[in-house]
């Protein structure tokens, strides 16, 4: 773990922190890439929080959300204690069992599925999995095979 402090600024909406560059360095080398978002995980306030770090507008930030820091855009300008590293831990998401069924069931469905990159595959699953009631899922599931389909939006999508 590497530990820094640093004040919180804000971009539009979302509070941050800069990570220093031989932090920054470290981490890069640890997940054997420095472009795209990478995952990392750490302690803010002496809670735990996984994040991924991103690049946005030409510098690497790591975003404060309210999970890791209550109220994370009331504390803009105060310099808090960080513990960062890189994540190696998987975060893929398995396929919901029934989207699998209904995917099965549809092999139009399911070969547009397979050719959605991974993190928009990723956004289906983990939005249907996180559903709370059988209902719910059931209702998602249709609508997720419609839109693959072409019929309808999903997650905010017009088309796959």
């Amino acid at each position: 773990m590497h530990r820094f402090s640093s004040d919180i600024k804000i971009i539009g909406v979302n509070p941050y922190v800069s990570v220093p560059d031989e932090i920054l360095s470290a981490i890069f080398l640890k997940a054997k890439k420095d472009k795209g978002p990478i995952p990392v995980c750490g302690v803010i306030n002496n809670k735990p929080y996984t994040q991924t770090l991103v690049k946005y507008a030409g510098n690497w930030r790591l975003y404060i959300n309210t999970k890791m820091l209550k109220n994370s855009p009331k504390h803009v300008g105060e310099n808090i204690s960080i513990l960062i590293d890189f994540d190696s831990r998987s975060r893929a998401i398995p396929l919901h069992p029934k989207l699998r069924v209904a995917l099965d069931g549809d092999p139009r469905a399911k070969e547009v599925y397979e050719l959605l990159t991974a993190s928009r595959r990723h956004e289906i699953n983990r939005y249907i999995t996180n559903l709370k009631s059988d209902e719910k899922v059931k209702e998602n599931v249709d609508k997720a095979i419609d839109f693959l389909s072409g019929k309808g939006r999903f997650v905010g999508r017009d088309k796959p």
